[in-house]
């Protein structure tokens, strides 16, 4: 476990040196919030209450997208990563070490769409709300953080910053996220089932509202959770065996 937290604690200081990232990851949840979701829903208990969850998904994907998907890539460039993957404690300090900065850096994401969303909108959710709500937030946060970890292992930094940004607004949009339960244009409406995004709010949604989940988009987060498992272990095998065979 030392050697976790010694790892998670050198992540966390490599990546607060650049002090851009930090404002980025907080910034862009936020500004969604306040440009998006206070002028529209802000004075409705309800709508306010679903709009703050579905920001809260929307700043936990886009910081695993970001978080694991460019800075594994980044690592992987660099001469420390290699040699640390020689070294006898094995894989497991370092992985864990990273999902643990990775937590740390998704509760600053979403903590302001949380402040914004208490004191500038009608929002309410009661303690138990807000627990069965953090439950549903790290089962929604699983896919996504496979995923960044398949970009990661899988490409060059470059092609990996590139695609973390191509995939991180049509899977908030698609999935719904800018836009109460049933008020998404017509197609996004008939897509959103299917993308993990959905069945991350629907999780949420229900949560801290009176809603059932739609069954077909948390079948679906399930599958999508498996499905990026598996490409997360073959982009990790597969980086192992050119770079150490």
């Amino acid at each position: 476990m030392s050697l976790v937290m010694t790892h998670a604690r050198y992540q966390f200081l490599e990546t607060i040196r650049i002090p851009v990232a930090v404002i980025g990851t907080m910034f862009f949840p936020a500004a969604s919030m306040a440009f998006f979701v206070v002028p529209s829903t802000g004075d409705n208990p309800v709508a306010a209450t679903y709009a703050t969850a579905s920001m809260v998904v929307f700043a936990t994907s886009t910081t695993c997208l970001f978080q694991y998907g460019i800075g594994v890539s980044e690592d992987r460039a660099q001469p420390w990563d290699p040699y640390v993957r020689t070294l006898p404690a094995g894989a497991f300090p370092r992985f864990a070490g990273r999902i643990l900065n990775g937590l740390v850096f998704l509760v600053l994401s979403f903590a302001p769409v949380l402040v914004i969303g208490a004191v500038a909108t009608e929002a309410t959710a009661s303690p138990v709300e807000l627990a069965l709500g953090l439950g549903a937030l790290v089962a929604g946060a699983v896919p996504f953080t496979l995923l960044g970890l398949t970009i990661g292992y899988a490409l060059p930094s470059k092609a990996a910053l590139a695609v973390a940004q191509l995939l991180f607004f049509p899977l908030a949009f698609g999935g719904g996220l800018m836009s109460a339960p049933g008020q998404a244009p017509g197609w996004v409406e008939v897509i959103s089932p299917y993308l993990p995004t959905r069945g991350a709010a629907e999780l949420m949604w229900a949560a801290v509202g009176d809603r059932t989940p739609d069954r077909t988009a948390v079948l679906m987060l399930a599958i999508w959770t498996v499905v990026l498992a598996a490409g997360a272990t073959w982009a990790y095998r597969r980086d192992e065996g050119r770079r150490f065979s």
